[in-house]
């Protein structure tokens, strides 16, 4: 975990969710092979080659842009598949009961949180598998709100997505906190934003939040 800031009046936690409220390398590995599985599959080339392309791409967007990552959706598009395409492959295509199992540490650790916060979602995934993805480790009731890739149609890192987060929780920005598990995509825009941010490696990091904060 590395906290980067905590907001001096903090109203609302916004959690990124895959790698970030459950960990399972199984599964962070598998819905995104999955898409480029299909993809592959659309455009009659093997995966592997689908899976280097897609890895050189970002490679070098990254050389290209100071060690900055970029978000499966954005990536996607520089190979024509749209935001709206996006989306209907992962309603179709993810199942993350599958892979994930309730958290009963993950239950007790929000269910402290939400006497004192606000809790939302915000992913790159769209709201359907996301909410299925909350539903199976047993959290769906206490983080009722989500906002997905089909809400802005806009893809992590996006200043619209934090906006929204906020306006929905009744908080401004600087009372917001952002917590997730990759730097360039749930965290950089959100410090620059004024909204506080913690870094985490999975979700043995979120259970130590309520001592934290």
């Amino acid at each position: 975990m590395k906290v980067y800031k905590i907001p001096e009046h903090l109203k609302t936690i916004i959690f990124d969710i895959d790698s970030t409220l459950y960990t399972n390398s199984k599964y962070a590995f598998e819905q995104v092979d999955v898409q480029l599985r299909h993809l592959a599959k659309l455009r009659g080339v093997t995966p592997d080659e689908i899976r280097k392309m897609i890895a050189d791409f970002r490679s070098d967007y990254s050389k290209k842009n100071n060690g900055a990552k970029i978000s499966l959706g954005n990536t996607l598009t520089h190979f024509g598949v749209t935001i709206d395409d996006s989306i209907k492959m992962r309603e179709t295509l993810l199942e993350p009961k599958e892979f994930l199992s309730r958290d009963e540490r993950l239950i007790k650790t929000l269910e402290q949180l939400g006497k004192k916060y606000k809790m939302i979602a915000v992913t790159n995934n769209p709201v359907l598998p996301a909410f299925k993805t909350l539903e199976a480790i047993g959290i769906e009731k206490l983080i009722p709100d989500i906002i997905g890739l089909d809400t802005c149609k806009k893809s992590k890192p996006h200043p619209d997505i934090l906006n929204l987060a906020a306006k929905k929780t009744g908080a401004r920005l600087t009372e917001c906190l952002s917590v997730g598990d990759r730097y360039d995509i749930d965290l950089s825009l959100a410090l620059e934003m004024g909204m506080g941010a913690v870094l985490v490696s999975g979700v043995e990091d979120v259970y130590e939040l309520p001592d934290l904060i």
